[in-house]
């Protein structure tokens, strides 16, 4: 069997609901990646491209997210209606989709304007190390 052309990475990685970061495949079935892999075979292009489930690829904030290899073409906030046009447009016609492409700037970077800020943890804040204080009612430590 001769090698992929290509390889369409989906994240399917769950995290709890109410997860700050998010969560790619929130039902756990994976419906993204099997909408690829059904696409793609009814294209007849199952053998030359290839849909693999992912775990997380650390872009969360743009989740649900989608790469395509060896283009290296970032997908964000992808459905299966954007599917279609994804194999249409870039897997067969070389054009990937400039409206879910996650700007370069925006990938792995820590001022990306999608990604919320890591809470604090305690030994960052200052005098983590004292005892903390609690205040009462009328303004008075208890």
């Amino acid at each position: 069997m001769p090698k992929f052309e290509r390889h369409i990475f989906v994240c399917c990685n769950q995290r709890p609901e109410g997860h700050p970061r998010g969560c790619c495949d929130p039902t756990a079935q994976a419906q993204l990646q099997l909408a690829f892999k059904q696409k793609l075979s009814a294209l007849g292009l199952k053998h030359k491209v290839r849909a693999n489930k992912s775990g997380c690829l650390d872009q969360c904030e743009h989740g649900p997210n989608v790469v395509v290899y060896p283009d290296a073409v970032w997908y964000g906030r992808v459905t299966a209606a954007d599917v279609d046009e994804i194999i249409e447009s870039h897997i067969l016609g070389g054009k990937p989709v400039e409206r879910l492409i996650i700007p370069d700037s925006c990938l792995n970077a820590a001022s990306c304007p999608h990604r919320a800020p890591k809470p604090a943890r305690s030994e960052d804040l200052p005098n983590a190390s004292s005892p903390l204080q609690v205040i009462g009612t009328r303004g008075t430590s208890d």
